[in-house]
């Protein structure tokens, strides 16, 4: 294949700023040295040029410098309720093609409300949910005990631990006013849905006509065609369950390479193809390319019907932890490989590529 000139940008935790009774975990979603000399490794052995961009301010200036051809975008930014959409915002301006979704997509999946607002619309099942930007906002009839609470523009489980699943009024007043303290945003209240955390990564782009909302008609093809889904994978909370009944914050960083992650998660075939249909259709709806991660909940009271949490179109891309690293490595996969594969969507998608 041709070798093009790659700029990884990306946001190095080390570089994050920090001030005076910021969150413990505020900067929990940022890049290890580790990650970022994985991914450029992973880059120039498929054949490119590779240098890493820091995605501060300074990026208008670097990456004009640096002339890429394509970037490999993984920023999440500092600032900002659209701060993931920053960078690519920038890119667009200039007029340099880079890898993932676009501005809106990020802007979208980063605020989990508005995310689930378009997969009601659009008929997907997702727990019911309420806003709160003052504590004292009554709580709507539709909103049953327990609740789950949680910040509205966080990733990497930030804000979740296991007081986040509330049984009560006091309760959950008390964890709304310190979500809303802490990360300065309103909170997100979800129905807890008990049962098994599950997700799904995918690597590529739909093709062909596909359907806006689930098609009402059970026998009409579900279109998924363009993308690769890796198997479902769950993670084992059983040794953590009296302190950890949800994937949360301290397991996604502190104990992400003691976990016992299942994958192929043990579901039927049934169920996989379920949850990749649902998949695509968050990825279509949502507006995401060229790769992303869909979580959900099954429902143990449903006979686990699945629940879509939310998309993430920036998944994690450490060697050996991250979710979609551990899925594409059960289908013999490699990182090098997924990295590439990545790459090669993106470009393929701006036609540089046949």
């Amino acid at each position: 294949m041709k070798s093009f000139r790659v700029a990884l940008l990306a946001n190095l935790k080390k570089n994050a700023p920090h001030w005076e009774g910021m969150p413990e975990d505020q900067w929990d979603d940022l890049d290890s040295e580790k990650t970022i000399n994985a991914l450029v490794e992973a880059i120039r052995s498929g054949g490119h040029t590779c240098e890493f961009l820091e995605g501060d301010i300074s990026i208008v200036d670097t990456v004009r410098k640096f002339k890429p051809d394509m970037c490999f975008n993984i920023c999440e930014s500092h600032f900002g309720d659209a701060r993931e959409a920053q960078v690519p915002a920038i890119l667009e301006k200039l007029r340099i093609p880079y890898t993932g979704s676009k501005v809106l997509c990020l802007a979208l999946a980063l605020d989990k409300p508005m995310t689930k607002r378009v997969l009601t619309y659009h008929d997907l099942p997702t727990p019911d949910f309420q806003t709160f930007e003052r504590v004292d906002e009554p709580l709507d009839e539709k909103m049953q005990f327990p609740l789950f609470v949680k910040p509205s523009r966080e990733g990497t489980g930030m804000g979740v631990t296991a007081q986040s699943i509330v049984t009560n009024e006091q309760e959950l007043r008390e964890r709304v006013a310190m979500m809303i303290e802490r990360y300065q945003q309103a909170a997100l209240v979800e129905t807890f849905i008990e049962g098994r955390e599950v997700t799904v990564g995918m690597v590529g782009n739909l093709v062909g006509p596909v359907a806006r909302r689930l098609p009402h008609n059970e026998d009409l093809p579900r279109i998924q065609a363009g993308l690769r889904f890796f198997p479902p994978m769950e993670v084992d909370l059983t040794p953590y369950l009296e302190t950890d009944a949800v994937y949360a914050n301290r397991l996604k960083v502190a104990l992400a390479d003691q976990l016992n992650y299942l994958c192929p998660a043990p579901l039927d075939d049934e169920m996989v193809d379920e949850l990749n249909w649902l998949a695509a259709a968050v990825f279509r709806v949502t507006g995401a390319l060229d790769v992303a991660r869909v979580d959900f909940r099954l429902n143990a009271n449903e006979d686990w019907k699945p629940y879509i949490l939310e998309i993430n179109p920036l998944p994690g891309l450490s060697p050996g932890i991250s979710d979609i690293v551990i899925e594409a490595a059960a289908e013999g996969v490699g990182h090098t490989e997924l990295v590439n594969m990545i790459l090669e969507t993106a470009l393929r998608r701006y036609g540089m590529i046949d």
